[in-house]
């Protein structure tokens, strides 16, 4: 396993991220400890190429907006066109690797909550690129999804198959609700979640479960390809925070 020898959060702003204690718990589980932990304030590409130039070839970089909606055009590497945008990036050897994995986070912390997504119906109000990247995971799972109007639409896709018109669901995301708050509006369901946090969280916060959840899913992807067992729990890292 090719350890990188930077890790960290890039992005703007980046100083209340939880993941670079991510990065240290998962890494401590991992016998990991050589890597230093950076935070990288970058509001646009010329900005982060400036910033990361003294850094040596070997890094990964947990990506936030603004950048994640800029680097998938940047960068000749892995995402999905549907979602275009990218959350984590490495340079391992001077090569770059980006993926998404917003969708699959979100799709571990509910599992993790107990919901079954199969024939599940998950209410979405909202259309950039997390919203893309749920609504592609989740119907992949067999949910179906029901859309409601916001700032943003939810353009075509994968998922549009997937669409149903019905007022009920079981689960319901807000994404034009303001970050940190526990309310879905308008948008009534059995359930709903939160995916963004601030420095009040709790660990029970399901945006702190999925950030957790997309965290180790990244871990697999990059890392532990040949060995996926070897990783930690999400009980363990939420108890570790």
């Amino acid at each position: 396993m090719k350890v990188p020898e930077y890790w960290g959060v890039v992005g703007f702003p980046v100083e209340h991220s939880l993941t670079p204690r991510l990065f240290n718990i998962v890494g401590e589980y991992m016998g990991i400890e050589s890597p230093e932990t950076i935070f990288i304030e970058a509001r646009n590409i010329e900005e982060l190429t400036m910033k990361i130039e003294h850094l040596s070839s070997t890094f990964w970089l947990s990506v936030t907006s603004p950048l994640k909606h800029l680097l998938y055009k940047k960068f000749e590497i892995e995402y999905d066109n549907e979602i275009q945008a990218i959350n984590q990036i490495t340079n391992i050897g001077g090569e770059f690797r980006g993926i998404n994995t917003d969708g699959l986070g979100f799709i571990e912390a509910i599992k993790y909550c107990g919901i079954e997504i199969n024939e599940s119906i998950l209410k979405m109000k909202g259309g950039g690129s997390t919203a893309r990247s749920i609504a592609y995971h989740w119907t992949k799972n067999g949910g179906k999804i029901i859309i409601v109007k916001g700032r943003r639409e939810l353009a075509l896709g994968p998922w549009s198959e997937s669409i149903i018109s019905n007022d009920e669901s079981d689960i319901s995301i807000n994404f034009d609700s303001i970050p940190g708050t526990n309310n879905n509006g308008d948008i009534l369901s059995k359930e709903f979640t939160t995916i963004s946090y601030n420095r009040d969280y709790y660990k029970e916060d399901f945006a702190i479960i999925m950030l957790v959840a997309q965290h180790l899913e990244a871990w697999k992807i990059f890392f532990l390809t040949e060995n996926i067992g070897n990783f930690p729990s999400i009980d363990y890292v939420l108890n570790k925070l």
